[in-house]
């Protein structure tokens, strides 16, 4: 097989596997009641070390601005989440998970840690060490702004 044919198969594999991930990952928060983009923005707002601008989560997700505000509109109106205006500049708006947006997070914390404890238990620790790592540093040749 020749470099160029395992680069193609290898980006190919990637995508196609990131996808089925997060579509079978999907289907086990269904119960949840929630959309792809409504669960991920659930947790990027928890994870977040600081309440996230509306922007920023736009950016997380991939997505434009009017697409991230009115799956936010979606969200505070179910009560998972409030925004609050910037103390330092009154155009930003702040976004906050409520406590039933940080309930609704340990719930797909949970549901995500078994899916990735099922769908990888079979994988040897050092090869999944690996994977990862090469995974990592792919990432950051990607994020790096210097082409």
């Amino acid at each position: 097989m020749s470099e160029e044919q395992l680069q193609q198969d290898f980006a190919l594999a990637l995508h196609d596997t990131a996808r089925a991930w997060r579509h079978a990952l999907d289907r086990r928060l269904k119960g949840l009641g929630l959309s792809q983009a409504s669960w991920m923005s659930i947790a990027y707002l928890a994870k977040a070390p600081a309440p996230m601008t509306q922007t920023e989560l736009a950016h997380c997700l991939s997505v434009e601005q009017p697409t991230v505000v009115a799956m936010l509109d979606r969200l505070q109106r179910a009560g998972l989440l409030r925004r609050e205006i910037d103390a330092h500049d009154r155009r930003i708006r702040r976004v906050l998970l409520t406590p039933e947006g940080i309930e609704v997070y340990a719930e797909v914390r949970r549901v995500a840690m078994n899916f990735r404890h099922e769908k990888l238990k079979e994988l040897d620790v050092e090869v999944l060490r690996q994977i990862t790592e090469v995974l990592q540093q792919l990432q950051k040749t990607l994020e790096d702004p210097i082409p």
